[in-house]
Formats: structure tokens, C-alpha cells, sequence
């Protein structure tokens, strides 16, 4: 998967969104649009720090660092979902709020409605890019969102979310058209906020598992634990640990009896077999500790 390519179309689609949505928003006075430039403009944010995480992870490992810099993925995936969706949030529904207790008149309805429109459909095509990228890495969208990859997964959210939001504006917007009454403008805008909010929160408590962290999956810790154990050399696997340190970085620790009577060439024979047939049914152990047991 190419997840710099997907986090910088992303952004570019964003900064044509926040420019086209905060001008009509200006001039037309609808809490609804200025919500969607307010969401668009803290994905820009977002996105950088999602690139800004994407490079520090790559960074080589260090004495400070000896298992590289995986987790920085984590920690600013975490930090960009609380930018993109919280904070977001509750700006959004403070001015619908506002908007909602002392409405004020909209104009330029004609034009709220199709900067709205296009920004539902930029999302639309935004999550028929994801989609292309994730067949091209041969990987499902249900897949992606049980993955660990909580910056991809915090851009599907975003795009989805845009999608709930902007249909709350378009909403809010034809109410406004039909009834005259702007107050509707303020609970669409209100509607945008608690959405934001809820994702944010939602991203947010899957994030921390990430950062404190969490084990791989345990159908995952079944097979590697098969796949060791079906070494001959194997005679009993006494403990095995694993932790993310990123979305495709790993780390096993196993402690393992091996059969009695072997010389120390014949271990570590052994414990190069185990590693090596791991690594090739998991790429994502990058790390992989076994300490020989009698």
C-alpha cells in the first residue's frame, strides 16, 4: 500500500474544499458551509501530521531508539484525529449554536447548495481512491479497518464523515430554502458537529490501545505459535509475547524449550530456522526475540 499517496491526494482535495467552501461561507453567512470549511481546513492539519508521523516512523533505529520510530504513526494518528474530529467538532457546533439561538439570514443559497454538493462528491471520489489503492495492495475496506493503520483509517473516517456532514448541510439548506427560516442552518451545523465529535471519540479510544501497547491479533498469535511448534527442533513453547510498534512493525518474544542434548551450534541453527520461517509467513516481525529455554 502507498499511504503518503493517499494521505497527499487527500490533502490537495482538501485545500480545493476549504478555499471554495469558506468563500461562499463568508459571503453567504450559512453556519452549514462555514462548518464544512471549518472540518476541511482541520483535515489539511490532519493530513500533515499524518505525513509528518509517516516520515519520523521511517526514521533508522538509534541507541535511544532501538526498535525504530514505528509508534510515531500512532502518536500523530492519535493527534490528528483529535484536530480533525474533536476539536473540529466542537467548533462546528458552537456556531451552529450560535446560528441556531440568533439566526442570522443566509444568502447565496443557490451557491451554499452546490459548493455542499461538490463537497459530498469530492468525498465520494476521495473514498473511490482509497478503495483503488487498497485493491492495488490487494486489501478490503474491512480489512483496512481492522487493521493498525490508524492514519489510512483516520482518512476513511474523514471522508465518510464528510459524507454525513455534507448531506446534514445539503439538508439544512433546502429547509432554509423552503421555509425561510435560518435556524435550520444552525441545527445542520449542529448536526455536523455531533457527528465529528462521535467519530472522534470512536477513533480516539482505538487509538490508545495503540500507543499503550497492544498485542497482535490472536488468530495471528495461534498461527505463529503453530508454526513454532511444528519446528522439530521445538520442544515446548513456554511464553509468547507480541506487541505493534507500528502498523507493519512488530515484535515477538518467545521463550522456548528445544530439545535436550543439542550443542550450541545446533541451537542456534534452530533459532535461525524458527525466525526465518517466521518472518516469511509474518513480514510484519521485524523483531523477533527467542530466548532458548531448558
Amino acid at each position: 500500500m502507498r499511504p503518503q499517496v493517499i494521505i497527499v491526494a487527500t490533502l490537495l482535495l482538501n485545500v480545493t474544499l476549504f478555499a471554495v467552501n469558506f468563500t461562499v461561507a463568508i459571503l453567504g453567512g450559512s453556519r452549514s458551509v462555514l462548518a464544512e470549511a471549518i472540518f476541511t481546513v482541520t483535515d489539511i492539519a490532519g493530513s500533515g501530521l499524518l505525513l509528518w508521523g509517516l516520515y519520523l516512523s521511517r526514521l533508522p533505529a538509534t541507541p535511544a531508539h532501538p526498535f525504530g520510530r514505528g509508534k510515531e504513526r500512532f502518536f500523530w494518528a492519535f493527534v490528528s484525529i483529535i484536530v480533525t474530529f474533536t476539536v473540529a467538532g466542537v467548533l462546528v457546533l458552537t456556531e451552529g449554536i450560535s446560528q441556531f439561538i440568533d439566526p442570522h439570514p443566509i444568502r447565496y443559497l443557490v451557491e451554499g447548495l452546490l459548493v455542499v454538493f461538490a463537497t459530498l462528491a469530492t468525498s465520494v471520489a476521495g473514498i473511490g481512491f482509497t478503495m483503488r489503492e487498497l485493491r492495488r495492495s490487494r486489501m478490503g475496506l474491512l480489512e483496512l479497518l481492522e487493521s493498525a493503520n490508524q492514519g489510512l483509517k483516520a482518512i476513511v473516517y474523514q471522508d465518510l464523515v464528510t459524507v454525513g456532514a455534507s448531506m446534514a448541510a445539503f439538508v439544512s439548506l433546502i429547509v432554509v430554502a423552503q421555509t425561510g427560516n435560518a435556524a435550520a442552518d444552525g441545527l445542520g451545523a449542529m448536526g455536523e458537529g455531533v457527528i465529528l465529535i462521535a467519530a472522534g471519540f470512536i477513533l480516539s479510544a482505538e487509538s490508545r490501545g495503540y500507543l499503550i501497547g497492544r498485542a497482535m491479533e490472536p488468530d495471528q498469535g495461534r498461527r505463529m505459535l503453530a508454526i513454532v511448534r511444528a519446528n522439530p527442533n521445538v520442544s515446548k513453547v513456554r511464553s509468547i509475547q507480541s506487541m505493534l510498534l507500528g502498523p507493519e512493525d512488530a515484535l515477538l518474544a518467545l521463550k522456548i524449550n528445544f530439545k535436550d542434548g543439542m550443542t550450541t551450534d545446533q541451537l542456534e541453527l534452530a533459532i535461525d530456522e524458527v525466525t526465518a520461517t517466521l518472518r516469511a509467513e509474518f513480514p510484519v516481525l521485524r523483531h523477533i526475540i527467542i530466548e532458548p529455554e531448558s
